[in-house]
């Protein structure tokens, strides 16, 4: 029943930790090699590189909730958001 979830390449899913500034703040954020391919996807798309994409997206989630206390968690849902979009073609929320 769950064959195409589990067995999937486990290189998908490992972890990779990427070092990188937010607004010029050093930090480190740890996603999985398939959503960091997205986010890199996302990236592009918008015309930037991923540091650049990060630290706007960052910034965004300051102005319009004041912290973001779950970056990755963020990330992660922000890529689902958009395969979403991407496979509707409807804006994503």
């Amino acid at each position: 029943m769950c064959e195409i979830f589990a067995g999937q390449n486990p290189d998908d899913y490992e972890p990779v930790t990427r070092r990188l500034r937010l607004n010029g703040q050093s930090t480190s954020i740890r996603l999985e090699k398939t959503f960091w391919n997205m986010v890199d996807d996302i990236a592009a798309s918008e015309g930037v590189t991923t540091p650049q994409f990060l630290s706007a997206l960052h910034s965004e989630v300051l102005v319009l909730r004041g912290e973001a206390p779950n970056f990755t968690s963020l990330l992660r849902c922000a890529c689902l958001k958009h395969q979403h979009r991407e496979l509707t073609g409807i804006a994503a929320e």
